[in-house]
């Protein structure tokens, strides 16, 4: 790997530097393509400022994972790790993105390959197996960092495996900063310095704590929370992307798109797709395009002892509630959607090392129940029809 001496400019991080090699893998169109796909979808509806890409956190995320690697060797990861390894991480971390396309992470109930197969797949295919080869990395064990699918029992690759995905890892520490700057709030806010002053290596673990830096864990799951109360899962935020959901799942089950064109798409051909095609929920899509939302009528607190509310969680079943409003309110099918949040962890798994024992039953006063309760506080089902739609007479 050559010297880090090629600069990107980066709104939150300042430089963050690249190899001459790694910087040729950021000028191929598989990456380029992440320069057309926002990170947070339309959120920009309630926060206009949040036009960020996908492309500058996937650059964030390796800059921390740089920050990480070169602590975390000094602190005596040296001993398992290797040039060649610490070269895949940081690859890895650039490229753990390349399998999003537009919405992904609200498209979950859909039959759609996971974003870290893709990501592995454009990983292991040309041009950037051949150009992550000249970084001095190996572009399978790159693959195998970022996506679990990848059986392996090497020591070194599921140590970087946890780095990148766990409680403290460089995806979160990005978004959540990334996210909270360019919406202009404040709850997303990470102390990175902290963080890497008070973690150390552990083999088979990735990273422990002490007992000081419980309370980045602390902040960092109550950012979490606030975050998904206030942008996430906003709900301007929530009705725009569950009209989308609807127009894109009517659309693979007609066929009239197939996935493969979905992980092909950005966010402007996406709707292409969608606008080219004949059939009903196409109007989820356009009136997205034009900004016009369809109206909130009803919300509900999730309630999991509550049958109907499970049931709901099942896209298959929602579909035929949402049919059967609007037959009984004499409307379209397309013209109702029932909106239920999916399911979200807090993750708490990390040791405190100081203390000899997990994150969850250290000092804290962040017990199971609390943060079990952060989604509870937050999940609402909600019941919302097309713009031109008068009052309903039955609802949930």
């Amino acid at each position: 790997m050559g010297k880090f001496s090629q600069a990107v400019r980066d709104s939150l991080w300042g430089h963050i530097y690249l190899t001459p090699e790694l910087e040729e893998c950021i000028h191929t169109p598989v990456f380029n393509r992440l320069y057309a796909i926002k990170q947070l979808g339309p959120t920009e509806i309630a926060y206009p400022g949040a036009t960020h890409t996908r492309a500058s956190h996937s650059l964030g995320v390796y800059h921390i994972a740089q920050r990480l690697a070169d602590n975390l060797i000094t602190k005596g990861a040296s001993e398992w790790v290797t040039k060649k390894g610490t070269a895949a991480f940081l690859a890895a971390a650039l490229f753990h993105d390349l399998g999003h396309f537009p919405f992904t992470h609200s498209l979950k109930e859909l039959p759609l390959k996971d974003h870290e197969d893709l990501t592995a797949d454009a990983v292991l295919a040309e041009p950037l197996k051949t150009l992550i080869a000249k970084t001095g990395a190996d572009p399978q064990q790159v693959a195998a960092i970022v996506s679990d699918s990848i059986q392996t029992s090497d020591t070194e690759t599921l140590f970087f495996r946890k780095l990148l995905s766990g409680v403290l890892d460089p995806d979160k520490l990005d978004y959540l900063n990334r996210d909270a700057f360019f919406c202009g709030v404040p709850y997303g806010t990470q102390d990175i310095d902290f963080i890497l002053s008070h973690i150390v290596p552990e083999k088979e673990k990735g990273v422990m704590l002490d007992s000081q830096g419980i309370m980045s864990i602390e902040h960092l799951l109550f950012s979490k929370y606030m975050m998904y109360k206030a942008v996430y899962w906003n709900k301007n935020v929530r009705t725009a992307t569950a009209m989308m959901k609807k127009a894109l799942y009517s659309a693979l089950e007609q066929k009239l798109v197939t996935p493969e064109q979905l992980y092909a798409a950005d966010d402007n051909s996406i709707y292409s797709l969608l606008m080219t095609a004949d059939f009903a929920e196409k109007k989820c899509a356009q009136l997205l395009k034009e900004r016009r939302l369809y109206r909130i009528i009803q919300e509900i607190p999730f309630d999991d002892a509550n049958p109907l509310h499970k049931k709901l969680e099942e896209l298959e079943f929602r579909t035929n509630e949402e049919k059967r409003l609007a037959t009984e309110n004499s409307l379209k099918p397309e013209d109702i959607i029932i909106d239920v949040p999916e399911r979200i962890s807090f993750e708490t798994d990390l040791w405190i090392y100081s203390e000899n024992k997990p994150f969850s039953e250290s000092s804290t006063v962040f017990s199971k129940d609390t943060v079990q309760n952060f989604t509870k506080s937050i999940r609402k089902i909600r019941v919302c029809t097309a713009p031109d739609c008068g009052i309903l007479h039955t609802i949930l």
